[in-house]
């Protein structure tokens, strides 16, 4: 695999997204790892500090399609996939799409939607089609869902339920930024440099080009075993009820791929699996009625799986 689309497109996004997002190197590298993993990212963080921000300005960086779902508690299912419509002119019912018929779909505030409408994501989520009245439809290709919430406002919101969860990639944090950066968001602000003036900087056959790319890096099959105890690991842990699914350890492979294309590499590293682990794993993680009580925090739980499980020794190519 030669690896210049995928850095070339990671460069391009990450320099435009930049622009607006300042002071985030590492976590515009995670999303856009994400993007070029076509996985589907989940950020998480209190208000204010540029969650929908980073998701617009990589949906306006990119070519394609794409749409924006607000989750209120009256969204209702048939508004995120699509409704059969009766015509009375041709006698006909026609599908009419919903939001989720996209490239990029944000996902704002998800959290805010009811349980039966969060159920609506998991089918196109996994299998990148929604079934509406029994027939499937599927949705363009590539195809990602970053979705925002607040995890510290608990009045009008709904937990999203562990399959749910399961779906994301990643799930990252945004976090406050330094004085210097925060003071350059203050003066893009006063100057309306906004996500709105963000032109598209990669074409959606470049995307798709790099995407693939990305999903043919080359793995050593030790790096696979790798990851797999990593996933065993949590699984097995004192404080954890629940482990990270083997849909957790394709994310981590193919995660890792992704954030060795950001590096310009064509070949995942043990390195790439560390870098990559707590965002992927930390969430799908369910901890122990007593690991909880104690405040204890999955991220935690992910080093330990780390310091404890032995990275193979792979030759650089």
């Amino acid at each position: 695999m030669n690896p210049t689309a995928a850095t070339g497109v990671y460069q391009a996004l990450a320099e435009n997204v930049q622009r607006v997002l300042r002071g985030k190197p590492d976590v515009v590298r995670l999303a856009i790892a994400a993007l070029l993993s076509e996985g589907h990212l989940l950020i998480e963080d209190v208000p204010g500090l540029g969650k929908t921000t980073l998701a617009r300005c990589l949906a306006r960086s990119i070519g394609g399609s794409w749409s924006r779902i607000q989750f209120t508690p009256d969204l209702l299912p048939g508004d995120v996939t699509g409704v059969m419509v009766y015509h009375q002119n041709n006698e006909k019912f026609e599908f009419h799409p919903g939001g989720i018929f996209a490239n990029v779909v944000l996902a704002d505030e998800i959290n805010r939607g009811t349980p039966k409408t969060q159920s609506a994501l998991l089918e196109v989520m996994a299998e990148r089609r929604a079934t509406v009245d029994s027939k499937p439809y599927a949705v363009p290709h590539p195809f990602v869902v970053i979705a925002t919430q607040n995890p510290i406002e608990m009045e009008g919101t709904y937990r999203l339920p562990e399959a749910q969860l399961d779906r994301f990639m990643m799930r990252i944090s945004v976090g406050y930024p330094e004085h210097d950066a925060e003071v350059r968001v203050i003066m893009s602000d006063c100057a309306r440099v906004s996500p709105d003036e963000l032109e598209p900087v990669v074409d959606l056959e470049t995307l798709r080009r790099a995407i693939d790319e990305v999903r043919d890096a080359h793995l050593d099959p030790a790096i696979c075993s790798y990851a797999v105890r990593l996933a065993a690991a949590t699984r097995e842990h004192a404080a954890v009820r629940y482990g990270a699914s083997p849909r957790g350890s394709i994310a981590l492979v193919r995660a890792a791929q992704g954030i060795a294309a950001t590096d310009g590499r064509a070949y995942v590293t043990p390195d790439d699996i560390k870098a990559i682990a707590k965002p992927v794993l930390a969430h799908r993680l369910v901890l122990t009625a007593d690991a909880e009580l104690n405040q204890r925090l999955a991220t935690e739980i992910v080093d330990e799986a780390l310091a404890a499980t032995p990275s193979p020794a792979i030759n650089a190519m």
